[in-house]
């Protein structure tokens, strides 16, 4: 791949869904790759920082979007210098529109993780960090991805899947996931 070709994936879902180790694992099968994870974009601000919480306010949506602008700027800024990017965070609703207006990388994937909350709930307990905060469950973030974000790209249950048969799966039905202007 040259300079500028490279592809740039996206890989949302919501949180516990499997985005960051999926994410590794994909980017880590490329020759030349770069992993953009939403959480270090997040934790940059160190003070006034808001995250997003239901009944987004003014603030926390300008954060919300600065967000995904430094990812998208960064991930572009990695596609331009050859390498394949994968960029993780927990872009649903109307974010992925924003992300979509910000980032210039084609071609572009977008992969949503979307399994059961049964599966999220299972997973969420398991894990060490707490997931969800500012009166969001795993329901109410659910609502959002599969009521208000966009229909694009491949979306995946993978409830059932191990992270390894997810992104073999990402692979095989990559044309799936490739978004159009």
């Amino acid at each position: 791949m040259t300079r500028g070709d490279a592809p740039l994936w996206v890989v949302t879902g919501i949180s516990a869904s499997g985005k960051t180790t999926v994410g590794r694992l994909l980017a880590d099968g490329f020759d030349r790759s770069a992993f953009v994870e939403g959480d270090v974009i997040r934790t940059m601000v160190r003070r006034g920082r808001i995250d997003p919480g239901q009944g987004l306010d003014a603030e926390a949506e300008a954060q919300l979007r600065l967000r995904y602008r430094h990812a998208a700027l960064l991930a572009d800024s990695y596609v331009d210098e050859g390498f394949t990017v994968v960029v993780e965070d927990v872009i649903v609703g109307r974010g992925l529109s924003w992300f979509l207006e910000f980032v210039r990388t084609r071609p572009l994937h977008v992969v949503v993780l979307a399994p059961s909350l049964d599966a999220v709930a299972a997973r969420e307990a398991a894990r060490t960090k707490d997931g969800y905060h500012g009166g969001w469950t795993p329901g109410t973030l659910d609502a959002v991805l599969r009521d208000e974000t966009p229909r694009i790209g491949l979306w995946l249950d993978t409830a059932t899947l191990t992270s390894e048969e997810t992104v073999a799966e990402i692979r095989a039905r990559g044309s799936e996931s490739l978004v159009d202007d």
